[in-house]
This record gives structure tokens, sequence and C-alpha cells, in this order.
């Protein structure tokens, strides 16, 4: 209905981020890149500036629209939504993401 896809970078669960080790969070970031180079999907959503920094070894990445793509794919980061990164305020969180779909409708209006 969207046109969204929804996968992970590591294969377990856990209940923090924190939990999850610099390697596992690297291989989970060669094989997103794998599918999005596969799906070539216009935008990649990675939800968590942290676990983007470490997974991409991006460790000054802010929020936002990156300047790095995945072939033709524009990379935006976002905070994690999670009610346990208190560090966003609700009307933040919507403002960001907001961010993203504003450019998701401008692209789609200029025929990309």
């Amino acid at each position: 209905m969207f046109g969204c896809g929804i996968t992970n970078l590591a294969p377990r669960p856990t209940v923090a981020a924190a939990e999850l080790t610099p390697q596992e969070l690297a291989a989970g970031a060669r094989t997103l890149a794998r599918k999005v180079r596969k799906f070539a999907p216009r935008f990649l959503a990675v939800v968590g500036i942290g676990a983007y920094r470490t997974a991409f070894a991006r460790p000054r990445a802010a929020l936002g629209l990156q300047e790095e793509t995945i072939g033709t794919t524009e990379i935006w980061v976002l905070p994690n939504p999670s009610g346990l990164n208190a560090n966003y305020r609700p009307a933040e969180l919507v403002r960001l993401y907001a961010k993203l779909k504003e450019a998701s409708l401008r692209k789609r209006t200029v025929g990309f």
C-alpha cells in the first residue's frame, strides 16, 4: 500500500540496541546494503543514530538525509521512537519523520 519495506540490522531480538556488538551491526549493514542494491528503493530510513554510526562506520553522522547513498538510494537517519529513547519528545519525532515523508512526496511528483 505505501511501498515500504522493513528489516532489521541484526537477526536476533534485543531489549536495547546497546546489546548488539559492533561486529553484528557491521555485518547487518553489509546485508542491508546488498538488499538495497537488489531492490533499489528511493529511500532507506535507518532508525537509531548510534546503530547507524556503528553499522555503517560513520561516527560523525547526524540525523536526517546523509551525503552518502547506496547506489541511487538516499539514506535517512531518524531517531528510534522506542520508549527507551527519552532524547526526543513526540513532537520532535513527528517533525523529523515528516521531513522524510516530504522528501518522498517531492520525489514522487518529479517522476523519480
